[in-house]
């Protein structure tokens, strides 16, 4: 073993350790928060004084950006054995799972967005779906923004072959399931609309319209209330080879379940022409008989009975 070869090992040893040493004090760090144990206080950094400074500026608001790779030569999954230690990390993490992008709030890494590359670039007919994942910045998962084929091929249908796509959004805290739907209600050359609705503790549903704007270049969407009121937005940025959102939220209503939602409605516009093509296509194919209506043991789970006898 030559000089340089041993150095090179070394080095690399010494990146894992490290890198372990990271995961292994985040997993100390969330586990004594859930039991309810305070986590020693690190020393403030004057990065973490600029920090606080800035979002003290920012009044009203909760920003965040979504950041998409165009390579997969990341810190997340380049690298020796680093797809199978992302697996190890969390069951979420599937083995034909592909990070793409990043969410940054107040400068940091806070999550990560991921979908099941297989599934939606190799398979065909109603075999491909789309299945994105957010993780936490440790890869643990957060939570899950499903295609639902057979609700999206209901709607499309009924609007005569307008796609219309739903999805379903389910997350590791919540009881409620969040379902994403565009609207039929579209003309030529007119924006697109999706909307949602979110159940607070007390049981009451909260109604959110997004809808593109008229004025658009870089993929920019304006979230609604039911009062018909801007709380929020996404940012695309027009000069970009991958993807790039900025996003933000009103800070009445910044839950982290609305949170959550918007973040992976930035990753879902990567998806959105797609994802209405494919739509489209399924449905041309099982109205002329090329495509036998099916769908996948997953989707089916979302569609059960939750009173059913067991």
């Amino acid at each position: 073993m030559t000089e340089g070869s041993a150095a090179a090992i070394a080095r690399e040893a010494d990146a894992a350790a490290n890198e372990a040493a990271r995961d292994a004090r985040a997993e100390v760090l969330e586990r004594a928060k859930a039991e309810g144990k305070p986590a020693p206080a690190a020393k403030p950094t004057r990065k973490d004084k600029r920090m606080a400074k800035a979002s003290q500026a920012k009044d009203g608001f909760k920003r965040f950006v979504v950041n998409v790779w165009i390579t997969n030569f990341n810190s997340v999954e380049f690298g020796v054995y680093k797809h199978s230690r992302n697996r190890a990390k969390s069951r979420q993490f599937t083995l034909d799972m592909d990070v793409f992008a990043e969410v940054i709030e107040n400068g940091e890494r806070t999550g990560l967005l991921a979908y099941r590359e297989d599934l939606w670039k190799q398979k065909e007919g109603t075999e491909k779906r789309l299945v994105m994942k957010l993780f936490s910045e440790n890869l643990n998962w957060r939570a899950t923004m499903d295609l639902m084929l057979a609700r999206s091929l209901a709607q499309t249908f009924g609007a005569r072959g307008l796609p219309c796509t739903t999805y379903s959004v389910n997350t590791n805290e919540d009881n409620y399931v969040v379902y994403i739907e565009r609207s039929a209600n579209k003309w030529p050359l007119l924006p697109e609309y999706f909307s949602f609705f979110l159940i607070d503790d007390t049981g009451n549903p909260d109604f959110y319209i997004l809808r593109r704007d008229i004025i658009n270049v870089g993929g920019d969407y304006t979230l609604y209330n039911q009062k018909n009121e801007v709380v929020g937005h996404l940012d695309g940025r027009i000069l970009t080879l991958g993807g790039y959102w900025s996003g933000w939220v009103k800070d009445g209503i910044a839950d982290r379940r609305l949170l959550t939602v918007m973040k992976l409605l930035a990753g879902m516009i990567l998806f959105n022409g797609s994802c209405r093509r494919h739509m489209k296509r399924l449905y041309r194919d099982i109205r002329d008989g090329r495509v036998e209506a099916t769908i996948e043991r997953q989707e089916t789970d979302l569609y059960m009975n939750p009173r059913r006898v067991r």
